[in-house]
């Protein structure tokens, strides 16, 4: 128990240090991405880092009320378009599955199957399931998807900084939300949360949270901000939770799949672009919200930044979710064409 507490108060200290330093030097979402950073390195070093696991659920579930919070009319009338940016969204995945395997393979010799499962954007405990019963290289997925999703969350803040894009306010001023209203928003999120859970759906907590935030404010029953401590500690150790998971592996192995991990990052990356532009043609939202819901880092992260930014929360986290699904169905359809050479 002492080690633990340690372990993570240490962990929390320097993902802390590394939000202090990403914002003195204007580091955009700085909050998120400094622990992200501060956390990978120090644990790449040796430090024993740890999230525990009630802390990492209760930090999905701040998150996913976060988001909820930002459901209004103007959001539920833009929601509206969205088939058009999900089906754009379904031809960014089979292209960056598509490109990211081809170059795993001809740039690091990777196997097929290998490659295909180290393309594959997000999903990872579904993917890592696969890996083991297709006999594909288990450490070096892991090691590849981990460094994606890390390298995208450095890497999306600073795409949209550079594109110039600002978020805009996403609430009407109603104040604080009241603190019993809060808090009895936290107990049903929990019990939905865990219901889904049961369900086996993917990102079940945050999706919980999201449920009931939402509909509390969408029906006005509980208005009010989310208090921003709540807020900023979620993020802190959101990006904190991103730097543990290189824990346990070996340093050799993450320097091998660093590359690899730079690659299947610039293909999503350039391939999210490009279809948030499209999309944005399209459906007349903003590029660079539809950016944050295409690029295919973790659901919590780009769910997360969205709301550190103010860039449509509500459809970025929709999307990440959809793409999950869409992941399902189409991983065994591109596993099946691998195993027969197509």
């Amino acid at each position: 128990m002492r080690r633990t507490i340690y372990e993570t108060g240490l962990t929390l200290v320097i993902g802390a240090a590394g939000a202090v330093v990403f914002w003195l030097i204007g580091f955009p979402a700085a909050v998120l991405t400094g622990p992200a950073a501060a956390v990978s390195v120090a644990t790449l070093m040796g430090a024993p880092t740890l999230m525990p696991a009630r802390l990492r659920d209760a930090v999905f579930l701040i998150i996913g009320v976060t988001i909820g919070s930002t459901v209004t009319p103007e959001v539920i009338a833009t929601a509206l378009t969205w088939p058009i940016s999900l089906a754009v969204l379904v031809a960014t995945l089979v292209a960056v599955i598509v490109g990211a395997q081809q170059a795993l393979m001809r740039v690091f010799a990777y196997d097929r199957m290998t490659a295909l499962l180290c393309a594959t954007p997000g999903h990872l405990s579904y993917v890592l399931t696969l890996s083991t019963e297709l006999g594909a290289d288990v450490p070096r997925v892991a090691l590849v998807q981990t460094v994606r999703v890390l390298l995208l969350t450095l890497a999306v803040p600073v795409l949209i900084a550079l594109w110039g894009v600002e978020g805009q306010a996403y609430l009407t001023d109603y104040g604080a939300i009241a603190p019993l209203a809060l808090a009895l928003t936290f107990v049903a999120a929990l019990a939905v949360g865990w219901v889904f859970l049961r369900l086996h759906v993917p990102a079940a907590l945050v999706l919980g949270g999201m449920a009931v935030s939402a509909l509390g404010h969408g029906s006005g029953l509980t208005p009010g901000v989310i208090p921003a401590w709540l807020q900023i500690g979620a993020f802190l150790c959101m990006g904190t939770l991103i730097g543990t998971r290189f824990r346990g592996f070996d340093p050799r192995g993450i320097w091998a799949a660093l590359g690899a991990g730079m690659v299947t990052t610039l293909v999503a990356c350039a391939v999210a672009s490009v279809g948030a532009v499209v999309a944005s043609w399209m459906i007349g939202l903003p590029a660079a919200a539809l950016l944050l819901a295409f690029a295919p880092g973790g659901v919590e992260a780009m769910a997360a930044i969205a709301v550190e930014t103010g860039l449509e929360p509500a459809l970025v986290a929709a999307h990440h979710v959809f793409r999950l699904l869409v992941l399902t169905v189409l991983v065994p359809v591109m596993i099946a064409r691998a195993r027969t050479g197509a």
